[in-house]
This record gives C-alpha cells, structure tokens and sequence, in this order.
C-alpha cells in the first residue's frame, strides 16, 4: 500500500470541495463498509488506512467526519455522472420505476434517498441541474454505497420529462389521497424541493398528483414530511401493490 505524501493528503482534502471534484473528476469515500462497497463500480484511485500507510494525524486532516473512520477510498467519478446527461443519450427504462429530484439541496436527504432507492430497486435517478451534487462527502457517506448501484444524471430536469412518454407522478398536497385510487404500475415519480416542493415548470408537467395523507385526516400535524422520508413512503407502496 503506497505511502501517502503531504501533495496526497491536500489533493484528498481538496476534494470536499466541488469545484476540486468537477476539476479533477475524483471524489472521496470513508470507511470499511462505504468504500467497499464502491469498489464495486467505482475505480478506486487511492486508498488510505490508518496505520499501514496514513498516521492518525493524516487522516484526520483529509477527513471530513467529525470522528474519522481510519479508512479513505479516493474513487474516480462515473463516466454516467461526470457529466451533464441530455435528454436524448438516454432511453428510460419504463418497465421500471424512476425517480426524479427538483432542486433537492441537503446532502443527507440526498444521500438517505439513493440509499433508499437501492433498497427498493430503483437504478436511476434524475436530477435537476440544481440538486445537491451526488459526490459531496456528505451525501456518499449517507448512501453507505449505495452509489455503487444507482446511477444518477444531471439533466434538464423539465426539458427531459417533457420526452418522455410515461405517467409522471409528482408529491403534491393537492394531490389525490395515494390510497384513494390504482397507482400506475410503472412512470417517474417526481420529488421536490425540501421548502417550496416541486417548481412550477416541472409541476406543468405532472400527469398524476398524489400526496401521503396525514393521520387522522384533517388533524393539525406538521405542513409537510421530510422529502427523504416522503421517498420511502411512496416507493414502498408502490412495490407493494406489485406482489
């Protein structure tokens, strides 16, 4: 295992930052499980574990967790991800469900979400242009690899939806009670922001509203659920109506 140098241990510090990532189209994981997990799909660049190649000291330097795990995979970005997808190099796979995120920002619900998409077999993720980058430490860290398993593509998110031919169902509050009616058996379920929910250009296109009813109906609860745990909720009844 290849010692690290002081270049190494400020290449890996940089990479918390975006600009550093897009530059050099790296990014950074921690620990056993995370990193082995994305070795998987991912090219591992470097590895660095303490007490073989890294002091304590180097590796709490390049960490961005307040208590460090002692392991730092650098990982070279996916060829799908690197770049902005276009609406035309991709052909969705409608025999699946897909999600799509409007301007998605924290890194923990992004990352809680593809973590909850491998979970429920979905492999692809669309996001708007302004969701919170996949890469961020915080949002790898959050999936605990499953990044490995779902592939995420930056689009055009309003552009993109509008080619395809599909049902297209948004999380709205004025939707329709989700256990009211048959939910289509397949479609993109679109996401929205966590303070103002889906945009307008991206609501115009929603071709079935639906929202999770609080309990009991009509009682005063909170205005809404976090966008993480909505995901779940929603991708769960839609593989249960499945079996």
């Amino acid at each position: 295992m290849e010692k690290i140098s002081k270049a190494q241990v400020k290449l890996v510090k940089s990479l918390q930052q975006k600009k550093f990532r897009d530059e050099l189209g790296l990014f950074v994981a921690e620990g056993d499980k995370c990193v082995g997990e994305l070795r998987k799909s991912f090219e591992l660049v470097h590895l660095y574990r303490e007490g073989e190649n890294a002091t304590r000291m180097e590796i709490e330097q390049m960490s961005g967790l307040k208590a460090p795990q002692g392991v730092i995979g650098v990982f070279r970005k996916s060829p799908i991800t690197n770049h902005q997808s276009s609406i035309t190099n991709y052909q969705l796979p409608i025999t699946n469900l897909t999600l799509a995120l409007d301007a998605i920002q924290d890194p923990g619900n992004l990352g809680t979400i593809i973590r909850t998409c491998d979970w429920f077999g979905v492999h692809d993720i669309f996001c708007s242009l302004d969701t919170a980058d996949c890469y961020s430490p915080k949002v790898v860290q959050a999936t605990m690899g499953a990044l490995a398993r779902v592939r995420i593509h930056h689009v055009d998110l309003p552009a993109w939806l509008k080619e395809q031919q599909c049902p297209i169902i948004g999380t709205l509050l004025e939707g329709r009670d989700m256990y009211e009616k048959p939910l289509p058996k397949e479609g993109i379920i679109v996401m929205g922001n966590e303070g103002n929910g889906i945009s307008p250009a991206v609501r115009s296109l929603v071709t079935h509203p639906i929202r999770i009813p609080s309990y009991p109906k009509n009682a005063e609860t909170s205005e809404s659920l976090n966008v993480s745990i909505a995901t779940a909720i929603v991708l769960a009844e839609f593989r249960r109506l499945e079996f």
